[in-house]
């Protein structure tokens, strides 16, 4: 779908130049002499890298639609993560790299979105945090407890963590996932 530069808002997703991106940020800028225009960042949504760009008032863009689909994770195999779509249980693979920092911290069966173009995967939207319980945790120094003390954990998928040092093994924390940080400990 074709338009206009006035058009453009955050979160849309604009082929340009046969490349898929994401629009990050927007601003609309019309200026006393000369004609309008608007300044973008925009993400690849294949290769996971961000450009900015400049699109005149004449130029048309080209909006594209994405199919979005629940999803959990069955296996990993090689390259690719195997989900399966919670409504068919047909499985997909889909490459590691959409999820490579965040891997550490997920479970088999974790529920995401996976985003389709003509058919194949070309995204992932993980949840924003996760739970998960700590399987490995050195003692706290005794006396340590100025504010901002932290040690490293492992979690129990593997992937490890700076947390507060009151934080022992066992214990369930749950996890920011867009900049991998912790947040609270859990009581279940």
């Amino acid at each position: 779908m074709n338009l206009g530069i006035t058009e453009v808002r955050k979160g849309m997703v604009l082929k340009v130049e046969g490349e898929l991106y994401s629009v990050v940020k927007s601003e609309f800028v019309n200026p006393g002499k000369g004609s309008a225009f608007i300044r973008t960042k925009l993400k690849n949504l294949v290769r996971n890298s961000s450009i900015e760009r400049t699109f005149k008032a004449a130029e048309k863009l080209e909006s594209v639609e994405l199919e979005k689909r629940q999803m959990t994770i069955c296996y990993s195999e090689g390259d690719d993560i195997i989900f399966m779509d919670t409504n068919d249980f047909e499985q997909i693979p889909v490459s590691k790299e959409y999820l490579e920092d965040i891997l550490p911290f997920l479970k088999e069966e974790s529920a995401m979105e996976v985003s389709f173009y003509e058919g194949k995967p070309i995204g992932v939207t993980p949840p924003n945090f996760a739970i998960l319980q700590v399987t490995y945790a050195e003692e706290g120094l005794k006396g340590d407890t100025s504010g901002t003390a932290l040690k490293r954990v492992t979690v129990e998928t593997g992937g490890e963590i700076n947390v507060p040092i009151f934080i022992k093994q066992g214990d369930s924390i749950r996890i920011d996932l867009r900049d991998l940080t912790y947040v609270e400990r859990v009581n279940k």
